[in-house]
């Protein structure tokens, strides 16, 4: 039995898509084209009132929505792939008291939110300069936030017991809105790790699709 992504490319299916993958896991991409509003078409809102991606259809025919919420389930199906240190023990346990929930739960909250703003300035102010200012003001908030992940990065990934769907979440949010140059500058860490991500042999063509299409 299969999984079905919903998502475009670029977008938060991303770490979905790169969990799937990393897992080993049957799915399909089902692509909802923002560029076209598609989010908002009738078909996909039957699968996700709220219009946004990703979601994911489990083989059972349930449909998981939230990417931290997606990375979490995938963890938990797919114990062997290792997305989360194992279960029950110490490793797990640090993960989810200190790391993973403080972590996945801070960029899911703190940056998520403010990347639409930046993407799309004029749903939260009058077309312009409003728009501008507002677009500049949160630009500034996520980079304020992507440093404490630089900080964090114990090296090479976030959880010092190695690479975890915390990673994959990370090297995302690397490629949004903060600008290259920026990045280069003042990101050496997560770049370091969005590499490590990225050239994961399951990973390595979902990150092409994704973020070097062309």
């Amino acid at each position: 039995m299969s999984y079905t992504l919903y998502g475009d490319l670029g977008s938060g299916a991303f770490s979905a898509e790169a969990a799937l993958a990393e897992a080993g896991a049957p799915y399909s991409f089902a692509l909802v084209s923002l560029a076209k509003n598609e989010q908002r078409a009738p078909d996909f809102l039957a699968i996700n009132p709220s219009g946004k991606m990703p979601a994911l259809r489990l083989p059972e025919g349930e449909v998981v929505t939230e990417s931290a919420a997606i990375l979490l389930t995938l963890a938990d199906h797919f114990p062997q792939a290792r997305l989360l240190p194992p279960a029950a023990g110490n490793q797990r346990a640090l993960a989810y008291r200190w790391l993973a929930y403080r972590w996945l739960a801070f960029m899911a909250g703190e940056i998520y939110p403010i990347v639409e703003i930046v993407d799309y300035p004029e749903r939260f102010a009058p077309p312009g300069e409003a728009a501008d200012a507002l677009k500049e003001t949160a630009r500034r908030r996520v980079r304020e936030r992507i440093l404490l992940i630089e900080r964090a990065i114990a090296g090479p990934f976030l959880l010092e017991s190695g690479f975890s769907i915390l990673d994959i979440y990370a090297a995302m949010f690397s490629r949004w809105t903060v600008g290259a140059d920026w990045r280069a500058a003042n990101l050496p860490r997560l770049m370091a790790l969005a590499d490590a991500v990225s050239e994961r042999p399951q990973i390595a063509p979902v990150w092409q699709r994704h973020f070097v299409r062309g």
